[in-house]
Order: structure tokens, then sequence, then C-alpha cells
């Protein structure tokens, strides 16, 4: 008789289809686990082009708890199969595919064991994306500081690399860091050493995963950043890296980095428009230190072990302030909210044809200014964190809202466009690959 018509005279025939999709499972037969299908309540034919996630063997006797769409696929005999460690009850056990590392840090399967921030020019708990960053995605964060003996001593034209003002300044900042961290739940690991020497000995110690850091501007840091990359390559340890030392993120700049305008008007026309990026919380509670190494805190150094003659250096070289200068995030916030007062307090003198004399602003501040230089340059404070404290305390004819015209922006804007200027120039013939230097330009 014919196929065909045997077929039609029979209606419980199955097509070759039928029975593709509802052939008896064999014991331990080798099925594909639609795991996306988890919705349907009976047998369907799987739809075609469909992307099989994942193969398992399992017992022929889960289909009937798990009401899932099971396909028979044999498998080659060399392929390996990966077997399911099902309980007798697979809905209090179920399977585990091992995921990749979730996104969201409060999965603790998702973490970090252990990584080790390393603190450069940005002494500061508020505001710093490295430190926030390595407490949201670790288990345990050890919080490091290197004064680098390269940092001191005589340069190659007999002048002191670090003089004392600037070297007790430092020791004040690195010791004020410790006292933040240690109110936070933390500790501040202080060393003296190269910094790719020191990071690679507390990789291996603690078994640290990742080293976070923000990058630095000047040729001398740069190389050191290469230096570390290549020293913790070698150990198999991720270095990420961060941004924070200006008011605009690198990120943000409407041009790359190695197109920048060499000159000062140039750039500040292109930043036009840039919103300021908002400034990051300190964390209340940071994660503890690592278990493992058992490593010890270690002395802050005095000028003495930094290889200056204190009584010698500090008497030949008078402040230029009257005010005594004491480094650290804490002088440095305490000095940023008595200037946005004093520039609350005395809003800026009209002249006589009704415009602000935006030279008169000038005055303010510690006889004469802010003076805020010496904390900006140790990263005790932000250039955002400043702008954010200025923009909450003072009035709206004080402080811009972000407009970069000279009409709308106040001195204090002013002055730290210059100095973002000054650091994305840098960085930019800092870079190895710059081969052709081209001057640089002020033009206002």
């Amino acid at each position: 008789m014919d196929p065909k018509q045997q077929d039609s005279e029979n209606p419980d025939a199955q097509t070759p289809s039928d029975h593709q999709s509802h052939l008896p499972i064999l014991p331990f037969t080798s099925i594909t686990l639609s795991l996306p299908k988890l919705l349907p309540t009976h047998f369907i034919s799987p739809p075609k082009n469909l992307k099989i996630p994942a193969t398992v063997k399992i017992p022929t006797q889960i289909s009937s708890l798990f009401n899932l769409s099971l396909t028979s696929t044999p498998l080659p005999p060399t392929k390996s199969i990966l077997k399911s460690t099902v309980s007798a009850n697979p809905l209090q056990n179920p399977l585990a595919l091992n995921p990749h590392r979730p996104s969201d840090p409060s999965n603790a399967a998702g973490l970090r064991r252990a990584s080790i921030v390393w603190f450069r020019n940005d002494l500061r708990v508020h505001d710093n994306e490295s430190l926030t960053s390595a407490n949201n995605e670790s288990i345990s964060v050890l919080p490091v500081y290197c004064f680098d003996p390269r940092d001191f001593g005589k340069s190659s034209s007999g002048f002191d690399k670090t003089g004392p003002h600037r070297a007790s300044f430092l020791i004040e900042s690195v010791s004020d860091l410790r006292k933040n961290l240690q109110a936070r739940g933390s500790d501040l690991i202080v060393r003296i050493g190269k910094p790719e020497t020191i990071l690679a000995e507390l990789v291996k110690e603690i078994g640290a995963e990742a080293v976070y850091a923000h990058r630095e501007v000047s040729n001398d840091d740069v190389k050191g950043e290469s230096k570390i990359e290549t020293a913790l390559k070698d150990e198999g340890v991720e270095i990420k890296y961060f941004w924070g030392s200006t008011l605009y993120h690198i990120e943000d700049l409407p041009f790359k980095l190695e197109e920048m305008p060499t000159n000062y008007g140039g750039f500040r026309d292109k930043v036009k428009g840039i919103k300021v990026r908002k400034t990051i919380e300190a964390v209340d509670q940071l994660k503890g230190l690592p278990s493992g190494g058992d490593v010890e805190a270690g002395e802050i150094p005095s000028l003495v072990d930094l290889g200056m003659n204190p009584t010698a250096t500090m008497s030949q070289v008078k402040p230029v302030v009257n005010a005594p200068v004491v480094g650290g995030e804490t002088e440095a916030m305490k000095r940023l909210k008595q200037f946005a007062a004093e520039c609350e307090a005395q809003p800026p003198k009209e002249t006589k044809d009704g415009s602000n004399d935006s030279s008169s602003s000038s005055i303010y501040g510690a006889n004469f200014s802010c003076k805020i230089s010496p904390w900006l340059a140790m990263g005790c404070v932000s250039p955002r964190s400043m702008f954010d404290e200025l923009k909450k305390s003072a009035s709206s004819s004080r402080v811009s809202s972000g407009s970069n015209g000279d009409g709308g922006m106040n001195w204090l804007m002013y002055e730290l466009l210059w100095r973002d200027f000054f650091r994305f120039i840098t960085r930019k013939y800092s870079s190895s690959k710059q081969q052709k230097i081209a001057p640089v330009t002020v033009t206002v």
C-alpha cells in the first residue's frame, strides 16, 4: 500500500516530526535542557535555530518534576558530557551552570576576594572613585601608600625633588588619611620603597585579585604606571585605573586627548557646555582588611626617614603665608567650607554700569584667595568637591552653573579650568606615542 494513503487512512499515525518530539526517553539518555523555555507545561517541538545554552545528562524521572521541554539529542562519543548533581528533590538544589561574575556587587559570589587601593595624589575618602569602586567590588580591601625614594633627594640639577615644607605637608596628609580610614573600619598600609616592588609583594602576600588607583599626568608618573602594569601582569593581577584629578572628566571631553588644542582659548571653547560630574560620597563603613598575610600597617616616616635634615632645611626656607598650613583632607574641607561661607557673606560688588566686579572677588578667602592649591595638589580635596561646595553655599551670582563663557563664569571656575588645561596637556605629552610636540600657547 502507498505510505501516503496509509497515513491518510490512519489518523493516529505520527509524522516524522511527531516522532522526534515524542520519542520515549531511555534511562540516562543525553537530553538538551532548554533553560529559556521553562514556562510550557507540556511537550512541544523546539523552535528552529534554537541556541542551546547547556547540555546535561540527568535521569529521565526529572522530566516529570520539571515539566520541561525535552528533545533527544545524541552526542558524539568523543565529547565529554556534563553530569548533573541533582538531589532527590531537584527543586531544593537547582542546577548550577557556573555563571559569569555578576555586575551586582551585592552578590558575594561576584566579589573579588581581596583588592588593593593604591593611593597616590588622591589622599582623601570623599569623591574617591578608586576607593569606592574597590569597596563595592571586593570582600576585603587593603589601602596602601608608598613613599617613593625617587621623589626625594636631589635632582640632576642639584635641587631638592621635594622640599621640606612639601614633605611635611605630605606626611600630615598621609597621617590624616590613615585616621579617616580607621574611622571607617579600615586602615592605611604605609611603606617606603618603589611602588612596583611593594605592590607586587603585597599582592602575593594577601592574594589580591586587583589593584585600584587613579591615573596621574606627569611623564614620571606615566612611566611608573607602566612599570606597575608589567609587574602585576606577571602575577596575573588586574589593575583598574580611574580619573579624578580634574574638574571635567577626561572621558567627557569632546575630543581625543591626542587631538586636544595646544592653546587655552581653543580648549576653553571646545569644553563649553560640558557638565561637571557629581561627586562621590564617602563610604561610611569600609570593607575590612584581608585576613590572609597578616600585613603590618607600618609607621608613617619622618623627614629624617625621607633623607632630610629638618633643622637645617626648615630654617632655610620661610613659609610664604602667615597662617600655618596643615596637610590632610580634614583641614582641606574645613578651609573650603570657610571660604564658601566668606563668598556667600560678601557678594561681588557692582560697578557703575551694573555689572559685577570680578576683580574684587579675588580678595575673599585667606587674605586674598582661597589658598586651596596645596590640598588640590595632594588630592586632599577634589576640584569637583570644591565646585559642589561653592555651588551649595554661594549665591547663584557667585558660582556658575556650568557655563564656561567669560560672562557667566566666576573667577574660581576660571582658575579651575586653567588647571584642567595644564593637567590635560601634560597628560597628552606624557604619552610615549606622542612623537611630534607642538608648542603650548596661551590664547585667552
